[in-house]
């Protein structure tokens, strides 16, 4: 990968906290696998970019909404549905093709469509 001085790159590292006065200047991170105050820092920035992962986060309702196999909620179809009466999915955790910001937010939308046909149903 080719160098970048000033751009450092963090692994199985989590934000705790972003802070500044009158915009970003600094965020403080947390080694996942660090127990000791060395796992924290503060690293002083005036913007970053987070990746949360490839993996969906949907471990939380294993045994309660199906998934496929690498854990994306399955829909009926294209719609938002669940295999759970009134549960619907939006976003990354259900698409496992496109994933990022703009299709979470149009999938939102979608989710908020299906509910509202839900309730008035």
């Amino acid at each position: 990968m080719k160098q970048t001085s000033n751009i450092e790159i963090l692994t199985e590292t989590v934000i705790v906290d972003i802070f500044g006065k009158d915009g970003v200047e600094g965020v403080t991170v947390k080694h996942k696998g660090g127990t000791s105050e060395e796992s924290v820092r503060n690293i002083s920035v005036t913007g970053y970019f987070a990746a949360v992962g490839r993996k969906p986060q949907t471990d939380v309702f294993k045994n309660q909404i199906d998934t496929d196999e690498q854990g994306y909620f399955k829909t009926d179809g294209f719609s938002t549905k669940t295999n759970v009466e009134g549960v619907f999915v939006a976003g990354d955790c259900a698409d496992p093709v496109y994933r990022q910001a703009v299709i979470a937010a149009a999938s939102g939308c979608k989710a908020a469509l299906d509910v509202e046909k839900f309730l008035n149903s």
